[in-house]
């Protein structure tokens, strides 16, 4: 195609082809034996379009091929699919005249123009073009032009893929935007550009930063030659903004930041252009379950959080937002000790047990076995239901793991309770040995109420004691009988306590009533 000089620099040639881009042609081409140039501007030159060179100007070629001179040169040309070359003479029906050494047809389909106005540019310039029919007894040739320009912009791409590298900074321009991001046009190839690769901020559309037809450096990030995929990002030619974010950050720190974001499971909190952090659902509140940030946070707001944890690989930073409000389990590590009774209302009942609300987003656990003491239950619904308010001690509290275990029976009134309430120290009562050894008996006082009893050896003599020995002094043993008969003469009436065997009924005196131990002491009387 004809083309028009219209500027020189000192290593190319510009010429304009009749497009809305220039081409380009090495200046080298045209320099003299001395090495000055041989064109001007304004000089005409026959051109054909070999690809883009990536800078927005096509890649030209002044090589001409040849015209065939006779039929045998069609006939070999067409045998053997070479280009040949050709003068457009004018648009006809359905397309247009070629000369080719002899007039030849090329549709508009196959002619490699846009519309018509590319059409009538085309008139009286040579083009290069393969045929396509050759009918020897009509001379009928057909050729296609639209083969030879998609050749050589294929051998132009491979060229230019060829020359990409992964890592190298190039210039392309903004062919098309997508929702996920913007095609590229790196000189007859296109590469993607991620939205997520444009800027480090958030950005929420590819148009928010790019627009088609932009000229704009980008960096290529990876070249997947079996797909012949290209990524390219922006953000890679600007500082870090989280290299520097993670070096002024600390764990426990307090921050303030805008909510940038929200997501069903947290809110985003930009702490510095380009870096955010993460506060997640379950740290906005002591008190309730959050189920949707958007109760507690809005986009845009102003909020101060704590930094829970960092992680520099993965460029995360997790924030919290209750903990500015202060741990409620430090208040509730030293109101509810051991032993102290707490009162709330059941939150919820699962197979196990209950959950009462002790405020401030604590809650205590009270354990299906620690419920009653009247019955055995199947479930703690037997016994209680949820919004009920109840009663219950500490039995246990795990400041660490923030667990708090309560009993309601503890509570609840048993029959050594009412025995001891009805009881006094010093008092005589009845009982049943239930059991003796080591100088020990356990007392039966009462239906379920047992008592702990400690008497002198000898009144707990297992065995009789032992026959006086032949040799026993008749003194002692004639003392011995006096004082049985200035007791009562009878033989069966004895000084020594009867021996504590298990099943007597004897009676007691209470010497200790432990309340806080359930605990009670007697005495053989």
């Amino acid at each position: 195609m004809p083309g028009t000089v219209v500027s020189i620099t000192s290593d190319s040639v510009f010429v304009d082809i009749g497009r809305k881009i220039d081409g380009v042609l090495p200046l080298d081409l045209f320099r003299d034996a001395k090495g000055e140039p041989t064109v001007r501007r304004g000089d005409k030159l026959l051109v054909n379009i070999t690809g883009s060179d990536g800078e927005g100007s096509y890649t030209l070629s002044t090589i001409k091929v040849e015209r065939p001179k006779d039929w045998s040169a069609l006939e070999r040309a067409f045998a053997e699919q070479t280009p040949i070359g050709g003068v457009v003479t004018e648009l006809v029906k359905g397309g247009m005249r070629v000369d080719v050494g002899s007039p030849a047809f090329l549709p508009a389909s196959r002619s490699g123009a846009k519309d018509q106005a590319e059409m009538e540019k085309l008139v009286g310039q040579e083009i290069q073009c393969r045929i396509i029919k050759l009918d020897t007894a009509n001379e009928d040739i057909v050729v296609d032009r639209r083969v030879i320009l998609e050749a050589q912009e294929k051998a132009a791409r491979e060229k230019r893929f060829s020359e990409l590298t992964e890592g190298a900074v190039v210039r392309g321009t903004v062919r098309s935007l997508t929702d996920f991001g913007a095609f590229v046009d790196l000189g007859g190839l296109d590469g993607l550009l991620h939205v997520t690769d444009m800027a480090w901020n958030r950005v929420a559309k590819p148009a928010d930063v790019v627009s088609p037809g932009d000229s704009v450096e980008v960096k290529i990030l990876k070249i997947q030659p079996e797909s012949r995929r290209i990524s390219l990002g922006m953000k890679q030619l600007l500082p870090d903004p989280w290299t520097q974010a993670l070096g002024r950050f600390q764990v426990g720190e307090r921050v303030r930041g805008k909510v940038s974001r929200l997501a069903d499971f947290g809110a985003f909190i930009e702490l510095s252009p380009g870096v955010d952090g993460l506060i997640h659902v379950s740290e906005m509140s002591w008190s309730k379950k959050i189920k949707m940030p958007s109760d507690v946070l809005k986009p845009g707001e102003m909020v101060e959080a704590v930094i829970l944890g960092i992680n520099a690989a993965e460029h995360r930073i997790s924030l919290g937002l209750k903990q500015t409000l202060g741990d409620p389990w430090e208040e509730a590590s030293q109101k509810y000790t051991i032993g102290t009774v707490a009162e709330g209302p059941v939150t919820s009942l699962t197979n196990f047990g209950c959950f009462v609300d002790l405020g401030n987003g604590v809650e205590g656990m009270i354990h299906i076995s620690d419920i009653t003491n009247e019955k055995r239950l199947n479930h703690p619904s037997e016994a209680i239901k949820a919004g009920q308010t109840v009663r219950a001690i500490v039995l246990e509290l795990d400041r660490e793991r923030r667990r708090i275990k309560l009993g309601m029976k503890q509570l609840q009134p048993t029959t050594i309770d009412e025995y001891i309430a009805e009881h006094q120290q010093g008092e005589t009562v009845t009982g049943r040995i239930v059991d003796t050894g080591d100088g020990k008996a356990k007392v039966e006082l009462g239906e379920g109420v047992f008592a702990q009893c400690s008497f002198p050896d000898e009144t707990n003599a297992r065995e009789p004691a032992p026959e006086p020995s032949p040799a026993a002094d008749l003194s002692s043993l004639t003392a011995m009988l006096s004082a049985k008969w200035k007791q009562g003469g009878s033989s069966s009436k004895s000084t020594r306590p009867e021996p504590a065997r298990a099943g007597q009924i004897r009676t007691f005196r209470i010497v200790k009533l432990d309340q806080a131990n359930k605990k009670i002491e007697v005495e053989l009387v």
